[in-house]
C-alpha cells in the first residue's frame, strides 16, 4: 500500500480534490457516480499539460470518450483530499486509454482506480482524427509503467 509519498513520486503532477460534504450519498459515503466527475477533472486537468484546448480550440479537434469505468476499492467519506494520477496505455493512430488512480490522504491508500479510452474527434467532419505529433510525444512521456 503506498503512502503519500511514494504516490507523488509516481504521480508528481497529481491532480488534487477536496471531498466536499455534499459529494456523499445516503450511505455516508461518495456516491460512486462523482468518481467519474473526479476522472473527468483529472483528465482535463493532464489533457490541458498537453496543449490539448488550445488545440481545440484552434482546430476543432479533441478527445471524446469511448467508454468509462471504475473500480472502487475502499468508501471515501467527508473531510479527505483525494490525489488522481493519471498515466496512459494502448496508444493507437487516433485513440489512448488514460488510467486513473485516487488516492485518499485520510487513509494514506488508494481507493479507486478507474481507466477510459478517448478518441480524437474532428469536429468539423464529424469523424475521427489521428493524434498530432506534439500530443503523441506527450502521451509517450505518461507511458503506464
Amino acid at each position: 500500500m503506498p503512502n503519500q509519498h511514494a504516490f507523488l513520486e509516481r504521480f508528481p503532477k497529481a491532480c488534487e480534490i477536496k471531498v466536499a460534504w455534499g459529494d456523499m450519498d445516503a450511505l455516508q459515503h461518495v456516491n460512486n457516480t462523482l468518481y467519474f466527475k473526479y476522472f473527468e477533472i483529472a483528465r482535463i486537468d493532464f489533457l490541458n499539460q498537453a496543449g490539448i484546448l488550445e488545440h481545440l480550440a484552434a482546430e476543432q479537434v479533441g478527445p471524446v470518450l469511448a467508454d468509462n469505468y471504475a473500480k472502487y476499492k475502499r468508501p471515501v467519506t467527508f473531510p479527505d483530499t483525494l490525489l488522481i494520477g493519471v498515466s496512459i496505455s494502448d496508444i493507437g493512430s487516433s485513440s489512448f486509454t488514460t488510467h486513473y488512480n485516487v488516492f485518499s490522504c485520510a487513509q494514506q491508500a488508494v481507493v479507486t482506480e478507474g481507466q477510459a479510452k478517448l478518441v480524437m474527434f474532428d469536429f468539423k467532419t464529424m469523424q475521427k482524427a489521428p493524434l498530432n505529433d506534439s500530443l503523441l510525444s506527450f502521451l509517450h512521456l505518461n507511458l503506464k509503467g
